[in-house]
């Protein structure tokens, strides 16, 4: 039986490129434009599992991803680092003296603004999608236009790579992470990292007490972000990642937590599969 795996954008975007990395079985892809439709596709079960990004080594946690997570009640069962490598494509046969234009998201245009700054002459025009863009260029063979995209993209969509890794900073890596509506249980042995959100009574010294407890449970804390709670003016959430050796030391925290906190709820339980080094 085939699996269905939502993503956000189309094929040939980077997570897309999470999917042919991280599946090894034969998967089908909904396409959604937002992470909304993304989160909607899993709830309505027109897919089995969902591929979304959650933090960024330079932009940092993408937190209303954590919310939509949580706010849903769906389970992270698995994580996928992907180092993002943003490309120059064009139709083949072009090179870089034959474009005029260079359309791509805001974001890719930014990674790679110190290479487009040596091209004064190429227009920049923002788009929606990196590999949206792509797909355009091939579908109305759109010549001395170039797209900023992935390898997968180029791949997807017959285009030559003008120029590749063409992002200023070279070590820039993802966090995707893999939701379901259901858990998938794995055994204790296999789990050593887990994201979890609590919410602590306003008071002093509340929030320092739950670090203690963490660090004395020997958990390494990879993560905290705080998110206001809308209907309660000066309290907030915590979404916390962690990781740990033995899976009894985080259930120790766990069971503390879980007094300690005014609410607490784990948001998945999962292998830890962050890369020793993260160098291009």
């Amino acid at each position: 039986m085939t699996t269905k795996i939502a993503i956000q954008g189309i094929k040939g975007s980077f997570h897309h490129q999470v999917v042919k990395e991280y599946f090894s079985e034969n998967v089908d892809i909904d396409e959604c434009l937002s992470f909304e439709e993304l989160i909607d596709s899993l709830i309505a079960g027109k897919s089995d599992q969902a591929v979304m990004a959650i933090e960024n080594s330079i932009a940092g946690p993408i937190i209303p991803n954590y919310a939509l997570i949580d706010k849903n009640n769906l389970h992270i069962i698995g994580e996928h680092y992907l180092n993002i490598q943003q490309n120059l494509m064009a139709l083949k046969g072009q090179k870089i003296e034959d474009i005029k234009e260079v359309h791509s998201h805001p974001m890719a245009l930014l990674q790679c603004m110190d290479f487009l700054k040596q091209y004064p002459n190429i227009k920049l025009i923002e788009d929606k999608d990196t590999a949206e863009t792509a797909r355009r260029i091939q579908e109305k063979q759109l010549t001395g236009i170039a797209a900023i995209a992935s390898v997968t993209a180029s791949e997807m969509y017959d285009l030559d790579i003008i120029a590749s890794s063409i992002q200023t900073i070279k070590n820039n890596m993802t966090r995707f992470v893999i939701i379901k509506k259901q858990n998938s249980f794995l055994p204790e042995s296999e789990i050593n990292r887990a994201s979890i959100k609590f919410e602590l009574d306003h008071k002093r010294g509340s929030l320092a007490a739950v670090l203690n407890v963490m660090s004395d449970c020997k958990l390494n804390l990879t993560k905290i972000q705080s998110l206001p709670k809308i209907e309660t003016p000066w309290k907030y959430s915590f979404f916390v990642d962690v990781t740990f050796e033995k899976y009894e030391d985080y259930a120790k925290a766990k069971s503390l937590l879980n007094i300690m906190a005014e609410y607490f709820k784990v948001l998945g339980e999962y292998r830890n599969t962050k890369p020793l080094t993260t160098e291009s």
